[in-house]
């Protein structure tokens, strides 16, 4: 499956046991070798009576992360295609929280993606208090950047020009700062107006994907918190585009966008 082109292998262990090691998760994610993918979802039976499955999300490097916006999406699809829920409403629940997604009439999946964390330490990020913007220096260099959690740890740095955005330099390098002690995505961030951006996002553990649900979410509230945006936000992405509203940064943040199903298929492992 996949969500603007950031794809997932996305195993049913309700109806099979399904247990990867991380040299299979490696494997499976391998473009080469296995099937493919930029993050492995497994569907779980709920663990909580207030949700009504569990999932996990696995990087490409086979390490288990917190959330995934576009993963999430993929999921409520999966579930109403594979006939293991008839809802419309579903809730999820990943070593995160729980999370809350509704299949729309219109083939767009909304998934409430909680409420941004903008605390330093429950980001996690080295800070002695909260502010909009902090100073990062990376080797010679200031770079400013926003610092939230949506599930997951992101820094947002706003740049002129997304085409010529320093991801492939720079996005390492702000993933690994010694800052960010579980590592971090990095999103670079093109304000074109109060409800339009655009952007791209260096993914820890993953590279540059096409599109980051999460990634979206946070360039949004951060442009929120510095008074850059407004309520309701077109994100363009390489992959295509996500619709994120939040009326104010300490409310949940609702993301919209499409879920696609690229094939299905058996695997020996």
């Amino acid at each position: 499956m996949h969500g603007l082109g950031n794809d997932f292998v996305v195993f049913d262990a309700i109806n099979q046991d399904v247990c990867l090691s991380r040299e299979q998760l490696c494997w499976v994610a391998d473009r080469r070798l296995g099937v493919g993918c930029d993050q492995v979802l497994v569907v779980r039976p709920a663990s909580d009576p207030e949700a009504d499955f569990d999932y996990q999300v696995y990087n490409s490097n086979g390490e288990e992360v917190e959330q995934c916006g576009n993963g999430a999406r993929c999921i409520g699809k999966f579930l109403r295609h594979s006939d293991l829920t008839h809802k419309n409403s579903i809730s999820v629940k990943t070593v995160s929280g729980i999370y809350h997604i509704h299949l729309r009439e219109d083939d767009l999946v909304t998934v409430d993606m909680g409420m941004p964390v903008f605390e330093p330490e429950k980001i996690p990020f080295t800070a002695t208090q909260t502010s909009s913007s902090y100073m990062l220096e990376v080797g010679k260099q200031q770079v400013e950047i926003g610092a939230v959690s949506m599930g997951n740890p992101h820094a947002v740095m706003q740049v002129d020009n997304i085409e010529h955005a320093p991801v492939s330099t720079l996005g390492p390098k702000i993933e690994v700062h010694p800052m960010f002690p579980r590592k971090v995505n990095v999103g670079f961030m093109q304000i074109l107006d109060s409800q339009h951006i655009a952007l791209r996002v260096f993914e820890r553990n993953v590279g540059e994907t096409s599109a980051c649900g999460t990634g979206a979410c946070a360039a949004v509230v951060v442009g929120q918190s510095q008074n850059r945006l407004g309520t309701k936000v077109s994100v363009r992405l390489p992959g295509g585009r996500l619709l994120i509203e939040c009326d104010h940064p300490d409310q949940p943040v609702l993301m919209t966008g499409p879920a696609t199903l690229s094939f299905e298929g058996s695997l020996m492992l």
